[in-house]
């Protein structure tokens, strides 16, 4: 399994605050908010909001993924 690459540690705190606002929703908000973004034509956008969806998602999972030190 490959992991996602995240670029901007601000993103972990759209995530962060997405979940605490939203609980297990979190995920769906973001899709949504990415899905609004490519409405506009705001790529840039889309993309943020895309990765922030994959964080929710990763952040919401009890196991380890990957390798862990």
């Amino acid at each position: 399994m490959q992991l996602p690459v995240f670029i901007e540690s601000t993103h972990y705190n759209d995530a962060e605050l997405l979940i605490s606002n939203y609980g297990s929703e979190a995920g769906l908000e973001a899709a949504n908010r990415a899905d609004k973004s490519r409405l506009l034509g705001n790529h840039l956008h889309y993309c943020k909001w895309r990765q922030v969806e994959r964080l929710c998602i990763l952040l919401s999972i009890d196991q380890s993924i990957g390798t862990v030190h």
